[in-house]
């Protein structure tokens, strides 16, 4: 039996290759799914998580800001 699909396959990333891409450290990674600390999805491979590059993407677009509120003088 052969897999077949016109779109392709995006690779997962492994906690370290996701952690780094998203500038913190795999401990931390590891503590937020953990604690369901953020709703980032996860792919459990056996006992490995692995990471889809657009949900680490839509994760910082979610927490995104155009400009800090500014402060009304008195």
């Amino acid at each position: 039996m052969s897999f077949q699909n016109n779109k392709a396959i995006a690779p997962l990333l492994s906690r370290r290759e996701a952690a780094e891409f998203l500038g913190i450290k795999e401990g931390t990674l590891t503590i937020w799914h953990t604690n369901d600390r953020y709703p980032l999805p996860v792919i459990k491979v056996g006992r490995l998580a692995r990471y889809r590059r657009e949900d680490l993407e839509r994760f910082l677009d979610q927490r995104t800001t155009s400009h800090a509120p500014q402060q009304q003088e008195a």
